[in-house]
């Protein structure tokens, strides 16, 4: 059964993983990754566009599936092996959040819209998906 993801990551970090056809979330931590199955939606939300010093973005930046079974480490420096997970990734617009607060379900307050994404990756329905995809220029079912 499909699942549908979102991982919150800021945008020059959202290019270096669709670029390399991977996903990295929680600052390379395997247990986000491993919630995720082979087919599920994975959609990026970017608070920023750099995680230190960056700008508001506020934005839905990637989407795509999660393919491959396997979750693996790659090393990018003496002390920093993240684990990542392959993912085939749609082409897409960024989508503001700001029009889709009050039609998020997973938004309880629209005053506080910002507390999900606080978890860095969360499980949405497939109508949150569905609409964030369509804000996107996305169909999830092609």
């Amino acid at each position: 059964m499909t699942r549908y993801w979102i991982g919150v990551v800021s945008l020059s970090h959202v290019k270096r993983g669709v670029a390399g056809g991977f996903a990295q979330l929680g600052h390379g931590k395997s247990a986000p990754l491993r919630r995720m199955s082979t087919s599920d939606c994975l959609i990026y939300y970017s608070p920023r566009t750099d995680m230190e010093n960056g700008e508001p973005l506020q934005q839905f930046t990637a989407i795509g599936k999660v393919v491959g079974e396997s979750i693996y480490q790659q090393r990018m420096g003496p002390n920093f092996m993240p684990f990542r997970r392959d993912v085939a990734y749609r082409k897409c617009k960024p989508a503001a959040i700001g029009p889709l607060i009050t039609k998020l379900s997973f938004i309880k307050d629209p005053e506080r819209w910002g507390f999900p994404f606080r978890r860095g990756h969360l499980e949405i329905t497939k109508d949150d998906c569905e609409l964030i995809a369509r804000a996107m220029g996305v169909r999830i079912d092609e």
